[in-house]
């Protein structure tokens, strides 16, 4: 009888023992998932196309497409044919980047959620090659993955009126 009892006890307490734990690790990951949630700031967006920017200027399509997610589309400026994998986007950032560009937003609204967020307006694009100015209307949307925000869709289009 002694043995029935003393293993029951530890039947108890091992059961006790097992609910804290999934209580702890429920909690720990509500935390993380909380934690992941948090929404970004309007100026931590803003800074995703400063990074796009940034690497528009390296001179390296490689490093501009290392901005898009995998699954993303980009309807460029500058050609008709919309890109979907990262090799049409190469393809299309090369000759781009052969004018030596940089961007300026003139103008923008930011949109946000907690895994996805949109930076619409206008911006002038500079080319340093042949001098001219082209101002665009542009829309980025991104998700975040991880902690890295990526776009999942660009859209960008020469102002139709001078």
């Amino acid at each position: 009888m002694k043995i029935l009892s003393s293993a029951l006890l530890v039947i108890v307490a091992l059961s006790i023992a097992g609910c804290a734990t999934t209580t702890s690790n429920n909690n720990q990951f509500s935390a993380a998932a909380t934690e992941s949630r948090i929404e970004p700031t309007e100026q931590e967006i803003a800074s995703l196309f400063d990074r796009w920017n940034q690497s528009l200027q390296s001179g390296d399509p490689q490093k501009v497409v290392a901005n898009y997610a995998e699954q993303s589309i980009l309807l460029p400026t500058f050609s008709n044919k919309p890109r979907l994998t990262p090799e049409e986007k190469v393809d299309y950032f090369r000759h781009f980047l052969e004018t030596q560009p940089s961007g300026e937003i003139n103008m923008r609204q930011i949109q946000i959620g907690s895994d996805m967020a949109v930076d619409t307006g206008l911006y002038t694009f500079y080319f340093a090659k042949t001098g001219d100015q082209v101002r665009a209307r542009y829309s980025f949307t991104y998700r975040r993955y991880g902690k890295q925000w990526l776009i999942v869709s660009h859209h960008s289009s020469a102002m139709p009126e001078k």
